[in-house]
């Protein structure tokens, strides 16, 4: 009998900079970065293949970038096009196979039945579905397909043959295949958890791969760890109450005249309200606030200019009021760095982590309903305003500043649901 799959995984391949040199012939096959302000001093959001070869990668400073790659070409991005060919990528995609889920701006996964699941049938579907965005949403795009009994899998599949790539991670091949990754390429897998990962002797995959379900879930620290070892395992482990965002967050490169003390805690609280809006729409509450500040440190005679950050968060009881989020704020504000180090920000952040949704979400012991209801209502009003006539139409006044600033982005990470 011959190997199935259940998921076929869609990777749209340098997503800003393919869809610039879709739209302007004359960048294709030259070195592209997508930046958002067309200056040295911000950074590359995007790099074509082009680029990537010379070792250009998403949030190099640009002035690096054109070190590192003669004749890039920047171009300043254009967010609205992106999500249109977003749309017009899901409609190609939906008319071979159903997207079950789209997953970012770049990314959507397909669950595959009956006859779609034997290998060959899902290889040829794959092939479908690149014609298919070829055709119908750009002769020039192009994407790399995973496939795998699980989606988590199928992922991991579509990262490994770029650009253009086609990969099946079948049940028989997944020992040998996985053992060739290394750790940070596993989807969940970052700089903190590879150090609880190192901290408790995994260095390598065939290392973790050799651990039981306990193991692992111990190693891992929770819940997602015994998840992790039925993905890895090949099981179609899903549970629809982990599917929720795990974080949301903004940030933004200050224009030169809002790179003051002033201007860039108007942009965190821009930041702030636009991630608070994320937050409700979304029907989630957060714990956990943290804000996030780059500084250029002034040049002397001994260095020269540097970038270093300063990041700190805040605990808050579970909320998705801007009232909790904002005193957050303050706090995190005044304990901010304030030596001769610290005086020109010249980036700013906000996250919002530990979200829960609302069927998990529990009242505080120190709080009620009926407090509650009035910590929000006024909210959820200046969101019903700001959805119907602009993200920007009632905000709090010391955001005023930054009204112009920080315009909304498309991150890779989201699917452009809200703005």
């Amino acid at each position: 009998m011959p190997p199935r799959v259940r998921w076929l995984f869609v990777d749209m391949n340098s997503y800003f900079a393919s869809v610039e040199q879709e739209l302007r012939p004359e960048l294709r096959g030259r070195p592209l970065a997508v930046v958002p302000v067309m200056a040295d001093t911000t950074c590359a959001i995007a790099a074509s293949s082009e680029a990537k070869a010379f070792g250009v990668r998403t949030g190099m400073m640009t002035g690096e970038a054109k070190r590192m790659c003669p004749g890039l070409v920047l171009v300043e991005a254009r967010h609205e096009l992106y999500v249109e060919y977003h749309n017009r990528i899901v409609e190609a995609v939906e008319r071979c196979v159903p997207v079950s889920t789209v997953l970012s701006i770049d990314e959507m996964a397909c669950s595959l039945m009956g006859r779609e699941q034997p290998l060959f049938a899902a290889l040829d579907l794959a092939r479908r579905v690149k014609a298919s965005i070829r055709e119908h949403a750009g002769a020039t795009l192009r994407c790399s397909i995973g496939l795998a009994p699980n989606r988590y899998l199928a992922k991991i599949a579509s990262n490994m043959d770029k650009p253009d790539g086609l990969m099946a991670l079948t049940p028989d091949l997944l020992t040998a295949a996985l053992s060739r990754l290394e750790l940070r390429d596993l989807p969940g897998v970052g700089s903190r958890m590879e150090k609880r990962l190192h901290a408790s002797g995994i260095r390598t995959m065939p290392q973790l791969l050799a651990l039981n379900r306990e193991q692992l879930n111990h190693a891992w620290g929770g819940v997602g760890g015994e998840r992790l070892w039925h993905w890895l395992c090949g099981e179609d482990f899903h549970d629809a109450e982990l599917e929720h965002p795990k974080s949301v967050s903004h940030s933004h490169v200050l224009p030169p005249e809002l790179r003051t003390e002033e201007g860039c805690y108007a942009v965190a609280h821009k930041l702030l309200h636009k991630a608070a809006m994320r937050l409700r729409s979304g029907g989630l509450w957060t714990t956990s606030v943290s804000l996030t500040i780059r500084y250029i440190t002034p040049k002397t005679q001994d260095s020269e200019r540097r970038w270093i950050s300063w990041s700190q968060g805040v605990a808050v009881m579970e909320c998705q009021d801007h009232p909790t989020l904002m005193e957050a704020l303050r706090k995190l504000w005044a304990a901010r760095p304030q030596d001769e180090q610290h005086r020109k920000p010249f980036a700013v952040g906000v996250w919002l982590g530990e979200l829960a949704p609302d069927s998990l979400h529990t009242l505080s012991l120190f709080s009620n309903l009926e407090s509650e209801v009035r910590r929000t209502r006024l909210t959820h009003i200046m969101d019903a305003m700001n959805h119907k006539y602009g993200t920007v139409t009632l905000f709090s006044a010391s955001m005023l500043p930054a009204r112009a600033a920080a315009p909304t982005r498309i991150a890779f990470t989201s699917a452009p649901d809200l703005f």
